[in-house]
């Protein structure tokens, strides 16, 4: 899988709240999938196919561990989002600034 396919799974899994919400929750510590499961109002294995999308995209791993299987956070493709996102950031801040000066502007036209 190349860099591209890797951000490209990894955003694709981060765009469904459950997932957030699993992440959210594996960045205390790891923890087992019925752990995992208990906030949401939903089915285990509903639960347990959102787990299998975010290992996939290489967000979390599990282990077994005697009967339990546990799932870790791993913060490798995180970074590299964070490292994507942070090559934008003077663009995003560049319009914001821009933006924030038209809407003054705009304010001090009005009185």
């Amino acid at each position: 899988m190349t860099k591209d396919d890797q951000l490209d799974a990894a955003f694709s899994a981060l765009a469904h709240p459950a997932r957030r919400a699993i992440l959210a929750q594996l960045a205390k510590g790891t923890a087992s999938v019925n752990a995992l499961a208990e906030p949401f109002d939903m089915t285990l294995p509903a639960v347990s196919k959102h787990i299998r999308v975010l290992e996939r995209a290489g967000l979390i791993s599990r282990e077994k561990n005697a009967q339990f299987r546990l799932c870790k956070l791993e913060t490798a493709p995180i970074q590299e989002i964070a490292s994507w996102t942070e090559r934008y950031r003077s663009i995003w801040e560049a319009r914001f600034e821009a933006l924030e000066t038209l809407l003054a502007d705009m304010k001090e036209n009005d009185t």
